[in-house]
C-alpha cells in the first residue's frame, strides 16, 4: 500500500525536490506552500504523515502542529527544520509530533519514519473501528 504525505515548507525548490524523490519511491505526495494552505488541506483529505518545515512565515511549524493536533490528535507530523534546538524538539515532542529531524533531511531515514507513521496511523484506524463497532453493538437489544 502506498503512504500519502503532506509535506509542507514555503521552500518552493525544496518542495519541488522532495516531492519528486518521495514519488520515485512510489509514496503519493501532497504539497502545500504554507500552514494555511496545508490547514485546508487536511480538512479535506486524509494522511498517513505530514511532513511539516518548523519555520515558516505567517503561522510556524510550532503553532501550526498545534491546531493540526487540535483538530485530529491521531495525526501523524514529523517536523524538519534546518536550525533544530534541544528546546525545540522537546517543545515539537511535547505538542504531539512524531519526530523532529535536520535538513537537510536523510530520505531513506525519512521514509522509514513515513512507514512507522502509516503502520501506527493503521493500528490507530482499526481502533477507531473496534470501538465504532463495540459501540453499535453495545446499542443492540440483540
Amino acid at each position: 500500500m502506498t503512504e500519502k504525505v503532506l509535506l509542507i515548507d514555503d521552500e518552493t525548490d525544496f518542495l519541488e525536490i522532495m516531492s519528486e524523490r518521495m514519488k520515485a519511491r512510489e509514496i503519493d505526495v501532497t504539497t502545500a506552500s504554507s500552514a494555511k494552505e496545508a490547514l485546508k488541506q487536511v480538512e479535506h483529505e486524509s494522511y498517513d504523515a505530514i511532513i511539516l518545515d518548523l519555520q515558516m512565515p505567517e503561522i510556524d511549524g510550532l503553532e501550526t502542529l498545534k491546531i493540526l493536533k487540535s483538530k485530529n490528535p491521531d495525526l501523524q507530523i514529523i517536523l524538519l527544520t534546518g536550525h533544530a534546538t534541544v528546546e525545540k524538539g522537546v517543545e515539537a515532542m511535547k505538542l504531539g509530533a512524531m519526530d523532529l529531524m535536520e535538513k537537510p533531511a536523510d530520505l531513506k531515514v525519512l521514509t522509514e519514519k513515513i512507514k512507522k507513521a502509516h503502520a501506527k496511523k493503521m493500528i490507530l484506524v482499526e481502533k477507531h473501528t473496534e470501538e465504532k463497532i463495540r459501540h453499535i453493538l453495545g446499542a443492540k437489544a440483540w
